[in-house]
């Protein structure tokens, strides 16, 4: 099974790179981001989970009853995306839960960043899929960290994919960046060796954030994005589909394993 997600936020990475853009930008920015995502998926008949900050939420309840309603699988990702307090999980999953009118079971933190499992197991979540279990400099070093899924403090942990032996990262830099058709036997390689891909992407990407004149993002990060992107998942998703891979929610590794 192919566990595709999508961190829903509010879009304040422009200022990492020195841009003060407003809240009001990066709340449109995501809205319309998201809603290519939605269309997409309903292209293709598949569905997803969307790890949902609370503040976007809040300024986008449209957008949350259409993820629900679609029968995609609504998840946390956190209160606000830029700061977290321990408070904050509990606080983010009943929000959500009250915008959706549904159960929240999953969390990720902003940037695949730590997070007190004791904390996430107290605050009513069944998962946590904030783990990237590969080097990464300045961003990464959790080489030490299971690459499938485990049970922590309570909690079943969800790492996202990486390749067998060499763990290369199968987010969303390396899905820009690569050919397509090497990504695709990389994610058919970890298919084979895991059983599932757990693989996240972000609203923006789906928007027009180049050139580097426009928030001065590294070519990393704008490369094959905006109507690119759109036209690049489009594919992958044809190729899992006729490989004869399921697009799941992420809770449904966690139900299959339990049940």
């Amino acid at each position: 099974m192919i566990l595709l997600s999508f961190d829903i936020e509010e879009f304040e990475m422009p200022r990492e790179y020195g841009d003060p853009i407003p809240f009001t930008d990066q709340i449109q920015i995501s809205k319309e981001g998201t809603t290519k995502i939605l269309d997409l998926l309903k292209k293709h008949n598949i569905t997803a989970t969307f790890y949902t900050t609370a503040n976007f939420a809040q300024n986008a309840e449209d957008i949350v009853t259409r993820i629900v309603s679609e029968g995609h699988e609504l998840a946390s990702h956190g209160l606000y995306h830029d700061h977290f307090k321990p408070e904050h999980l509990k606080q983010s999953k009943e929000i959500l839960e009250q915008i959706g009118n549904t159960t929240v079971r999953g969390y990720r933190m902003a940037r695949m960043m730590p997070v007190p499992e004791e904390e996430v197991y107290n605050a009513g979540y069944i998962y946590n899929s904030s783990i990237n279990p590969t080097y990464l400099p300045g961003r990464y070093n959790k080489l030490n960290e299971p690459r499938t899924y485990f049970m922590r403090e309570g909690v079943w942990q969800i790492p996202a994919s990486v390749t067998p032996l060499i763990r290369f990262p199968l987010f969303w830099i390396s899905f820009h960046n690569l050919p397509l058709s090497l990504y695709c036997a990389l994610a058919g390689r970890t298919l084979k060796k895991d059983g599932y891909l757990n693989v996240y992407f972000h609203p923006w990407e789906f928007m027009p954030i180049g050139p580097k004149s426009k928030y001065n993002f590294p070519f990393y990060v704008t490369k094959n994005t905006d109507q690119k992107m759109v036209d690049r998942l489009s594919k992958f998703i044809e190729w899992a589909i006729k490989k004869g891979h399921k697009f799941e929610h992420t809770y449904k590794l966690i139900e299959d394993k339990t049940s």
